[in-house]
C-alpha cells in the first residue's frame, strides 16, 4: 500500500510539473507573440482641406493609434474623430456635428500592408515603401494607396506617410454655402513611432 502510495505522488509529481512546464511554456509563447507587434498610441495625423485665399482647413490628431507587425509588414491605425483639433473652435464643432458626424462615426481605421517590408534591412536613412489598405470613415470603405517614408531611429520605426481622399468618397457633404472655402481634396500626413 505504501509502495502505492508512493507511486501515485510521483506520478502527481510528474503530472503536475508536465503541466507547469506546458504553461510556462504557452506564457512563454504568448509573450514572444506579443512583442512581434509594435504600437504607439502617440501618432500624429494632420489633414487639410484647404483653398487659396480663404481660411485653413486643417486640423490634427496627436493620440491616433498605430500596430506594426514588423514580421509581416501588416499595419493598421486608429483615430478618434472627436480627436482633431482645429485652429478655430467653430470649425472643430462643423467638423463633428455637420461634416464627420462624430457621434454617429467616431473612428476611421486603416488596415493594410507594406509591400516587401523587411524590418532587419532598416537604417536611420528612410526608404521609400508603398503601403496599400482599406480605410474605413463616415461609414464608407475604400482602398487606399500611399507612399512612407521608413526608417529605424533610437525611439523605434518611424513611419511618415502622405496620401488624399475625396470628402464624397465617404459620403461627406461640403455644404453648397462653403464649397467654394472647402476642398473636396483632403490631404492626409500621417507620423508614427512604433516600438
Amino acid at each position: 500500500m505504501k509502495k502505492k502510495i508512493e507511486k501515485l505522488q510521483k506520478g502527481c509529481y510528474l503530472f503536475v510539473r508536465k503541466k507547469s512546464i506546458l504553461f510556462c511554456l504557452l506564457i512563454t509563447a504568448a509573450t514572444i507573440s506579443a512583442q512581434e507587434k509594435m504600437i504607439t498610441k502617440a501618432g500624429k495625423i494632420t489633414f487639410e482641406a484647404s483653398v487659396p485665399a480663404f481660411e485653413e482647413v486643417k486640423a490634427t490628431n496627436t493620440t491616433a493609434t498605430c500596430v506594426l507587425n514588423p514580421a509581416t509588414g501588416e499595419i493598421a491605425s486608429l483615430a478618434l474623430m472627436k480627436g482633431f483639433r482645429f485652429k478655430v473652435a467653430l470649425m472643430e464643432e462643423h467638423f463633428n456635428e455637420n461634416y464627420i458626424e462624430s457621434d454617429k462615426f467616431p473612428k476611421a481605421t486603416f488596415k493594410g500592408k507594406i509591400d516587401n517590408f523587411d524590418a532587419s534591412a532598416l537604417s536611420g536613412t528612410a526608404k521609400d515603401y508603398t503601403i496599400k489598405g482599406k480605410l474605413e470613415l463616415h461609414g464608407k470603405s475604400k482602398d487606399v494607396t500611399m507612399t512612407a517614408k521608413i526608417r529605424k531611429t533610437d525611439a523605434g520605426i518611424e513611419i511618415i506617410a502622405n496620401f488624399s481622399v475625396n470628402a464624397d468618397d465617404f459620403a461627406i457633404a461640403i455644404p453648397s454655402v462653403v464649397k467654394s472655402k472647402v476642398s473636396n481634396k483632403v490631404n492626409v500626413h500621417s507620423e508614427f513611432v512604433v516600438k
